[in-house]
């Protein structure tokens, strides 16, 4: 029986929530519709009417967490026109959204096919790469014309590359004994992977 006073929407977003929470304590492999209806107190047959399976919830998971990511590193752009602070509003988001991070580049947890998923991440990658595009315009204003869109993809994968290596092993434990803050630290290592010729708030590939 669905806890009373759960609407459609709100127990959608309670599954979700306690999925997140699963996962961020089991991982992904552990997960199950059963376990996770118990978690959320509602019946059994709640997840697979609202996700089908488990595949099925997962594609949400990495749908919303695909969303997210865009939002913020495009709020992070606007705000600061800094490809670092960009890099690190990225790993910021793989430490709030654990358990997202982890799906969302699991391919084979979930049906990456989905329409939803596809959407949300190009919109996250078109995020990043209006940063990496705008960064360049700003170092060669006044110069030889446009890069080309390779070496635009280029600066794109290394940059995305980057900051997801370092949010990768900060989620895995790797820099546990690091001292100082997380965002002080992804700042420092981000903005030294840099070429030179690029000022330094705008550094990043």
């Amino acid at each position: 029986m669905v806890k009373e006073g759960y609407h459609h929407g709100d127990l959608r977003r309670a599954l979700l929530d306690a999925a997140a929470q699963a996962i961020e304590e089991q991982g992904p492999a552990a997960l199950s519709l059963r376990a996770l209806a118990r978690r959320a107190g509602v019946s059994h047959a709640a997840p697979t009417h609202h996700f089908g399976d488990k595949a099925g919830l997962l594609t949400a998971l990495a749908e919303e967490g695909y969303g997210l990511l865009a939002d913020e590193l495009t709020a992070e752009w606007a705000a600061s026109r800094s490809l670092v602070e960009q890099g690190v509003a990225y790993v910021r988001f793989a430490r709030r959204h654990k358990a997202h991070f982890e799906v969302m580049f699991r391919p084979d947890l979930y049906h990456a096919g989905d329409p939803g998923v596809i959407a949300a991440r190009e919109r996250a990658g078109q995020a990043l790469y209006v940063g990496v595009v705008d960064a360049r315009a700003m170092v060669e204003a006044g110069g030889a014309g446009e890069r080309q869109p390779a070496e635009i993809r280029a600066a794109g994968l290394a940059a995305w590359s980057i900051a997801h290596g370092f949010a990768a092993l900060w989620t895995g434990g790797a820099f546990a004994d690091l001292p100082g803050e997380p965002d002080e630290i992804a700042r420092m290592v981000l903005g030294r992977l840099s070429p030179p010729d690029m000022p330094p708030r705008h550094r990043f590939h």
